[in-house]
C-alpha cells in the first residue's frame, strides 16, 4: 500500500471513528483558507449554520438528561457556541466544538485502551498443536482437536496451544504476554503451562490438561469480548464541577455584559470559561491509567473502577485460592509409632508416603495430588498398584507393592484398621491417614500454606488507605482465625455461604469495598462489592467474568498495585482538572475586560487543553513508586483477630 493509499484510509477510518471531530476540523480549515479566495460571507453562513446545527441537535440530550436530573458540563460549551455564533464569532465556536468532541472522542478511546492492549493476543492465538501418535510420529492438529490426556510436543519460540502438565525435565517460558511478566519463567516437570505462553529454545513435551476452550489463552479472549461490551453507567470526574463551575461562569460573563453593554463580552468570557480541559482532562489519565494496568498484567474492564480502586476503604478476601496457596501441602508425616523426622525413602515416613501416595493414583479427592507431588519432591518412587477401590470423599484402597493400603478420612481409616487414633491437629491442619495390612500405620499432616506476599500485600493496602480488612470464608472458624491472625487480617467471618458473603459485604458501613477472591463461590461476591477483584491465572472463569478486575498473574500483590494505579490515576486527573479550573478562572478574569478576543480566548483554551494532556500521560507509570507501596517491616501487620 502507498503512502497515499494509507493516508485516505486513515482519514475515512477518523471521519468513520468521529464524524463529529473530522468535519469540525474540515469546517475550521475551510473557514480559515477560503476567505482568501473571496469566499467570506459563504464561508460565514456555512459555519454559522453547521454551529447552530450542532447546538440544536446536541441540546436534544441534554434536555433529556436536564430531565433525568443529571447536570453535565456540557451545558457551558454549547451556551458558548451559541453565544459567539449569536455574535458572529463562528472561528470561535468551531474550536469549542472541536474541544467538545475531542473530549468525548478520548472517553471513547480511554474505554476500550484495555481492550485494545489485550486485542494483539487474538492475532497470535494458536491454530495447531503437534500431538504424538504411535512411535516418533507427530501429527498436526487443529488445537480445537486436542482432548486432555494428548501428548504434545511444542517446538522452540511457538505457542503453547492448551494448558497442560509439563513432561520435559524444564522448559523455559516467556509469559509477558499473559501475565506480564517481563523475565522467562523457569517450569518443571509436572507444573502447569499455560496456553499462550511462548516456549524457549527447545522442544518441550506436554500432556494436556485442558481443551481449547477452556484454557488461559481463551479465558483471556473472553475477557477481552466482555470488556469490550462492559459499559457501566459513568457519571464523568468532571460533571461532579459542572454545577459550580457553571454558575461562576455565568456571573462573570452577565457581570462583563452588564459592565460593558456589549453582548460580545458575553461570548468573549464563555469562550474562555468553556471545560475543554474538564472534558480532556480525566479522559486522558484514565486511558494511561488503564495502560498501565494492562501492561503489568491487571486488566480494568471499565474506567470509573480506577476511581473505585483509588477511594477503596475496606478490603475483603476470600482464603482458599486468594490469601493461602489453594493447593495442600504436607506439613509432616506422623507415624503410629512415633514422630517421622526422616521422610526420605528408606525411612518410616517416607515408606509410609510412598503407599499412600501410590494408592492416590487412583483417588479423584483433591487431596491426592497435593500426597504425590509431596512424594515427587521427595523423590520416592511410586509402587505398582492393584485392586485399586476409590470410596467417593472418603479415601481409596489399594494393593502397592503387594500391601493392602487405605488412605483417607478417619471414618474409612478407622473402620478397616486396629490401633487407629486420631491425630491433633493445629488450627489451619487437616489430616490424611493410612493404614497397611489392617493396621494404623500413621497420617500424613496437611496445611494450605498462606501464600508467600499475603502479608506484605495487606501491609500496603494499609498504607495505601485501606481501613479495614476482613476475611470471608466458607471454612471453620479455627482455621479462619489462624490463617486471618497470621496475614494480619482483623475481621473474620467464617463458615460462610455464598449468599452469606453477598451479605456481609453489603452491610459493610466503610465504602468502597474491595472484594479478591477466585473460585466459583465468588462470583456473586465479586459482583455485589463496589470493585470485585478476581485472581484470574488460576481462578475459575465465573469469578473472572463477575469482576471488575481480573489479575492475571498469580500474584496477590497485583491487588495492591491495582489500588496503587487507581490512586495515581484519580491524582493526575484531579491535578489536570483543578489546573483546568485555574486557568479557566484566569482567562474569564481577563476576558471580563475586553482583552482576549473570542477566536484569541479559544485558542489559549488550545494551550491549556494541551497541558492538562501532557500531565495527564503521566498517570502511564508511577504507581509502583507512591510511597505506599515501599515495604514494611516483617510482622508489622500483625493483629487481633476478631469475629464478625
Amino acid at each position: 500500500m502507498d503512502a497515499g493509499t494509507d493516508r485516505g484510509s486513515r482519514a475515512g477510518r477518523l471521519l468513520r471513528q468521529y464524524p463529529l471531530v473530522a468535519l469540525t476540523s474540515l469546517m475550521i480549515l475551510a473557514t480559515v483558507l477560503l476567505p482568501q479566495f473571496g469566499l467570506e460571507e459563504p464561508v460565514r453562513l456555512l459555519a454559522s449554520v453547521y454551529a447552530a446545527a450542532v447546538v440544536l441537535v446536541r441540546s436534544v440530550s441534554m434536555i433529556r438528561t436536564l430531565r433525568k436530573g443529571r447536570w453535565g458540563i456540557d451545558l457551558l460549551a454549547l451556551m458558548a457556541v451559541a453565544s459567539t455564533v449569536a455574535v458572529g464569532e463562528y472561528l470561535a465556536a468551531l474550536v469549542v466544538i472541536l474541544m467538545l468532541a475531542s473530549g468525548e472522542g478520548l472517553e471513547d478511546f480511554a474505554h476500550g485502551r484495555a481492550v485494545r492492549e489485550l486485542r494483539s493476543l487474538l492475532d497470535r492465538a494458536p491454530r495447531f498443536a503437534h500431538r504424538e501418535m504411535a512411535g516418533p510420529v507427530l501429527d498436526d492438529v487443529p488445537v480445537d482437536a486436542v482432548v486432555p490426556g494428548d501428548v504434545l510436543v511444542v517446538r522452540p519460540s511457538e505457542l503453547v496451544p492448551v494448558d497442560g502438565e509439563l513432561l520435559s525435565d524444564s522448559a523455559s517460558m516467556d509469559e509477558s504476554s499473559l501475565t506480564g511478566e517481563s523475565l522467562p519463567v523457569e517450569r518443571h516437570r509436572g507444573e502447569l503451562l499455560l496456553s499462550g505462553s511462548v516456549n524457549g529454545e527447545a522442544a518441550i513435551r506436554m500432556r494436556a490438561t485442558a481443551t481449547a476452550a477452556d484454557s488461559q489463552y481463551s479465558r483471556i479472549i473472553a475477557l477481552v469480548e466482555e470488556a469490550s461490551a462492559s459499559r457501566a453507567p459513568v457519571v464523568r470526574l468532571a460533571d461532579r464541577y459542572a454545577v459550580p463551575f457553571t454558575v461562576l461562569a455565568l456571573a462573570m460573563a452577565g457581570t462583563a455584559w452588564l459592565l460593558s453593554g456589549d453582548p460580545v463580552r458575553f461570548a468573549q468570557v464563555l469562550v474562555v470559561a468553556t471545560p475543554c480541559p474538564l472534558l480532556i482532562a480525566a479522559p486522558v489519565a484514565f486511558l494511561a491509567g488503564t495502560s498501565q494496568a494492562a501492561r503489568k498484567g491487571i486488566i480494568i474492564k471499565n474506567t470509573s473502577t480506577l476511581e473505585q480502586l483509588a477511594r477503596a476503604r475496606t478490603a475483603v478476601f476470600d482464603k482458599t485460592g486468594t490469601l493461602t496457596s489453594g493447593r495442600p501441602v504436607l506439613d509432616r508425616v506422623e507415624l503410629a509409632s512415633g514422630p517421622g523426622q526422616d521422610n526420605g525413602e528408606g525411612s518410616d515416613a517416607g515408606r509410609l508416603l510412598q503407599l499412600a501416595a501410590s494408592a492416590e493414583q487412583f483417588s479423584s479427592h483433591v487431596l491426592a495430588s497435593s500426597v504425590i507431588e509431596a512424594a515427587a519432591a521427595r523423590n520416592l518412587r511410586l509402587l505398582p498398584v492393584t485392586q485399586a477401590t476409590e470410596h467417593a470423599t472418603q479415601g481409596v484402597e489399594a494393593v502397592c507393592g503387594g500391601e493392602r493400603v487405605v488412605v483417607g478420612k478417619a471414618g474409612l481409616v478407622g473402620a478397616t484398621a486396629s490401633g487407629f487414633r486420631a491425630a491433633a491437629l493445629q488450627s489451619g491442619q487437616l489430616a490424611v491417614y493410612v493404614a497397611v495390612n489392617g493396621t494404623y500405620a500413621g497420617a500424613l499432616i496437611m496445611k494450605d500454606p498462606l501464600r508467600a506476599d499475603a502479608m506484605d500485600t495487606l501491609a500496603t493496602l494499609h498504607r495505601l488507605g485501606i481501613r479495614h480488612t476482613m476475611l470471608l470464608t466458607g471454612d471453620a472458624h479455627a482455621t479462619a482465625a489462624h490463617i486471618a491472625r497470621e496475614a494480619g487480617i482483623r475481621h473474620v467471618k467464617a463458615e460462610c455461604l455464598p449468599a452469606d458473603k453477598v451479605s456481609e459485604v453489603a452491610a459493610i458501613a466503610e465504602r468502597p469495598v474491595l472484594m479478591v477472591g477466585d473460585g466459583v463461590n465468588d462470583a456473586p461476591v465479586l459482583a455485589a462489592a463496589d470493585v470485585g477483584i478476581a485472581m484470574g491465572a488460576k481462578g475459575a472463569t465465573a469469578a473472572s467474568e463477575s469482576a471488575d478486575v481480573v489479575v492475571m498473574l498469580d500474584d496477590l500483590s497485583k491487588v495492591a498495585l491495582a489500588v496503587a494505579i487507581g490512586k495515581r490515576t484519580l491524582a493526575v486527573a484531579l491535578t489536570s482538572i483543578w489546573t483546568g479550573i485555574g486557568a479557566s478562572i484566569a482567562l474569564m478574569a481577563v476576558a471580563m475586560t475586553g482583552y482576549i478576543p473570542a477566536v484569541t480566548g479559544a485558542l489559549l483554551q488550545e494551550l491549556v487543553d494541551l497541558a492538562t494532556i501532557v500531565n495527564g500521560l503521566r498517570a502511564l507509570h508511577g504507581a509502583d513508586r507512591l510511597p505506599g507501596m515501599t515495604s514494611s517491616p516483617a510482622g508489622a501487620t500483625s493483629r487481633e483477630v476478631e469475629y464478625m
